[in-house]
């Protein structure tokens, strides 16, 4: 058990460094290429700190193991947005730009919709099986693919980029963000085998701990990332890799775990995916109610009200 606080520790550690490190080098290549902070945090941020996501998703889908596929996926998706950015946006309020209340909030809400409507197709309208098929991941892969052309297609720089941060040459800033991303990886690697083992030696179901430990412990890189781009007041690059690290975790990794094999979601109930679809429509409807265009302190606060209530609900019913 020592050794395992002390791995605890170490992750914790590793993980805070290097999501500075990440932010700093992800700015500067913002600044460099005249692309806005948002689409470096959907897409070269998302992808990176979604690596825990992906690693778990796929060896449970290899190992025949749904629920955790599933479970990881469907509770990261549901902490990234309540807890991490509910608690960014407690931290500074963050700015909803005219293309992220066109594009990428109801993208993300489609995609969330599609993987309600094929995940639980058997509960929803009584046929086939609750999961995803082969055809199905496939699809999300190209879905994924065609997000992404389109997001560096019109992705262009926007005001924030013109903010001062650490003046780095690309090569430093491509280097700082590579560094970053493996220290996340790392860092949120050590967190989750620690608890895990914890969490198993008590005898804790396979879904509490893909909901709550897996999801929590590999969504860690979004969370300190997020943290240390809120404190240097990077709100889009902030919203763009909660919202980059969901698009993510649904089309590519459950599109690549269902083509792997097969997902069969024994354990998921419509409350976890209405607590999901309610998680993305708060980002949503933050952008017109109480200050508009802002994801301001109280939506944040709303966000970890819903958090912790999903949590209460899932510990009763162990």
């Amino acid at each position: 058990m020592a050794i395992q606080l002390l791995l605890l520790i170490l992750g914790l550690a590793l993980i805070v460094f290097s999501a500075d490190w990440l932010v700093d080098g992800a700015s500067s290549i913002a600044r460099k290429a005249g692309i806005s902070e948002f689409v470096i945090g959907l897409t070269i941020v998302g992808f990176g700190t979604s690596c825990p996501e992906l690693v778990v998703s796929l060896t449970g889908a290899i190992a025949g193991s749904s629920d955790i596929s599933a479970g990881n996926v469907i509770g990261s998706n549901i902490f990234n947005t309540l807890l991490i950015l509910g608690l960014t946006a407690v931290i500074s309020p963050i700015a909803i730009t005219r293309e992220n209340k066109r594009r990428d909030i109801p993208m993300t809400i489609a995609f969330t919709v599609l993987f309600i409507l094929c995940g639980m197709s058997q509960t929803i309208f009584d046929f086939g099986t609750n999961g995803l098929s082969r055809l199905e991941g496939v699809i999300f892969l190209i879905l994924f693919v065609a997000y992404i052309y389109s997001c560096f297609k019109f992705g262009n720089a926007d005001e924030e980029n013109g903010q001062e941060g650490k003046r780095l040459s690309i090569a430093a800033a491509i280097a700082l963000v590579l560094v970053g991303l493996a220290g996340l990886v790392i860092g949120g690697r050590l967190f989750v085998d620690s608890a895990t083992s914890v969490a198993r030696m008590l005898g804790v179901s396979d879904k509490f701990i893909a909901i709550t430990i897996l999801a929590g412990g590999t969504s860690l890189p979004e969370l300190a990332t997020c943290v240390v781009a809120a404190a240097k007041k990077k709100g889009q690059l902030a919203l763009g890799n909660i919202l980059g690290s969901n698009i993510f975790n649904i089309l590519l990794i459950l599109g690549c775990s269902a083509v792997v094999r097969p997902l069969h979601f024994s354990g998921i109930n419509l409350v976890d995916m209405g607590v999901l679809m309610l998680s993305v429509l708060l980002v949503f409807t933050s952008a017109y109610t109480g200050k508009k265009n802002v994801l301001d302190r109280f939506d944040g606060s709303l966000m970890l009200l819903v958090e912790a209530c999903y949590m209460a609900w899932l510990i009763i019913k162990l």
